[in-house]
């Protein structure tokens, strides 16, 4: 914790006006200023730490963002676009384009801007801040079905499985639904929320023309930290709390953990500008997110703390500014607010063409989704198994589930062109590794076993090698797996 002579005497009167409890929501929303998010980019020092992540991100926060992240790194940023100085946490979604239905280019969907509302609940509990460095993921990057917590929100563990994630369509009216009333989230739109019916989970297949509100990607986090745990441990540290056992609807956490302030936030997209470039109503909508998911049901947020413990302790004891913004908290250290007209951004760290038109989405993920049934199986040579034989000794294994941390990471991204399974497979063997496996038609990696993978469908692995087409080289996170066997 840093302590400084203008934290000092905040944290003398958090402490004078701290309470145990709480009987009723207060909140604060913390706005953000500046030529448009800190930066964008395929980064994640939470999921893919020290390397491109597989998507691209819009982030804001703190300016020491970078690719790998210590606990401390947000707190020694030079500048924050965050309006409230004290808050050098990063906070970041993955972002959105648009899938042109004439020619099939991808188009970035500008950022209009974002908040991230800062709950404190109703709650038995000490609601204390964010310890610096503390990771958090929420959401499923994989996804492409609906949600098993159904379309409506669900945070409290008491009241069935977490639902966090939605989109938001605010409209000028509702005579025609964001979402089709028969829709059953499996065929080009998603599902509206019963009790919301300017939310849902999916895309929805109409144009968001609320005022100054466009769609929205709305992000619930957990508020329940884990020490036991541990700051990094971003898959198992946190959960949502839970009003059972208690009669008056407070939610609590478990013994010995610790309650923070339940972060929500809200992503506006520019898609008005693509308003007149599709037709609304069809059952089907043409946005993507930048990980190649049609659906929306794979949104997710991330979030590392980096705040002045004290100033936000102090804002959790004292301030319920609601949408007035955090910025008008009272009791603020003096010049603690960033100028507006001014702006915090970072270069992108992987640099790469993401704005404009594109012909393939950054990181190439190519688009999945809205496919439940599976095909047929292919008698064709585009889905036949890659011949191995090429390399004597090695067997085809079966097409396996990757993720962003990789099921093979010996090599990552090997250094080949024009990729073959056939020319990976000898890549693999030379560097003395007994698995391989190629991605995306164009990618290929080297390991001695898989870690945290299982196999799929053989037809999920059914892109054609860039170098020779008569081969097949995996697919979107399927990995076509190769082996080589022992003696």
């Amino acid at each position: 914790m840093r302590v400084t002579p203008l934290t000092s005497l905040l944290l003398a009167l958090s402490v004078s006006v701290s309470v145990s409890a709480k009987d009723s929501r207060t909140f604060a929303v913390n706005h953000f200023y500046g030529n448009g998010p800190l930066t964008m980019g395929r980064m994640d020092p939470i999921v893919d730490p020290g390397r491109a992540s597989s998507h691209v991100h819009a982030i804001q926060g703190g300016s020491n963002f970078a690719l790998t992240m210590t606990n401390t790194s947000a707190l020694d940023s030079r500048c924050t676009s965050s309006l409230v100085k004290a808050d050098k946490s990063n906070y970041w979604t993955p972002s959105l384009y648009f899938q042109d239905p004439v020619n099939g280019s991808f188009i970035s969907v500008p950022m209009f801007y974002m908040n991230v509302y800062y709950f404190f609940e109703p709650t038995d509990d000490t609601i204390t801040a964010f310890p610096p460095g503390l990771r958090m993921f929420i959401g499923d990057s994989f996804m492409r079905t609906p949600p098993p917590g159904g379309p409506g929100l669900v945070i409290d563990l008491n009241l069935g499985t977490p639902q966090p994630i939605q989109w938001t369509c605010p409209r000028s009216n509702y005579d025609i639904p964001s979402y089709p009333q028969d829709s059953d989230g499996l065929h080009g739109v998603g599902i509206q929320d019963p009790n919301n019916m300017g939310a849902g989970v999916g895309f929805p297949d109409m144009n968001c023309d609320g005022y100054a509100s466009p769609l929205r990607a709305d992000i619930h986090f957990p508020s329940c930290y884990n020490p036991a745990a541990g700051l990094s441990d971003y898959k198992n540290n946190m959960q949502f709390p839970s009003s059972n056992g208690t009669s008056d609807g407070k939610a609590n956490c478990p013994r010995g953990w610790i309650h923070t302030p339940h972060l929500f936030y809200e992503v506006y997209w520019d898609t008005q500008k693509f308003q007149d470039m599709w037709t609304q109503g069809q059952g089907n909508q043409p946005f993507i997110l930048s990980n190649g998911d049609r659906t929306g049901y794979s949104l997710h947020g991330d979030f590392i703390a980096g705040w002045d413990v004290d100033v936000l302790q102090h804002i959790i004891d004292t301030c319920n500014t609601g949408t007035a913004a955090m910025d008008k908290c009272p009791g603020l250290p003096a010049g603690g607010l960033n100028d507006p007209s001014t702006s915090c951004n970072i270069a992108n760290l992987v640099p790469e063409p993401i704005f404009g038109v594109l012909d393939k989405l950054p990181g190439n993920n190519p688009p999945t989704g809205w496919d439940n049934v599976e095909p047929t199986p292919s008698t064709t040579s585009t889905n036949t198994i890659p011949a191995s034989t090429a390399v004597h000794g090695w067997s085809h294994i079966g097409c396996y589930q990757d993720n962003p941390d990789r099921v093979l990471s010996a090599i990552i991204l090997a250094d080949l062109v024009n990729v073959t399974s056939t020319g990976c497979i000898a890549y693999c063997n030379i560097e003395g590794f007994t698995m391989a496996g190629t991605e995306y038609g164009s990618q290929c990696f080297c390991g001695n076993s898989l870690y945290g993978s299982w196999p799929i469908s053989h037809t999920k692995c059914n892109m054609k090698c860039e170098g020779d087409a008569t081969e097949t080289c995996g697919g979107s996170w399927a990995l076509s797996i190769f082996e080589k066997k022992s003696g």
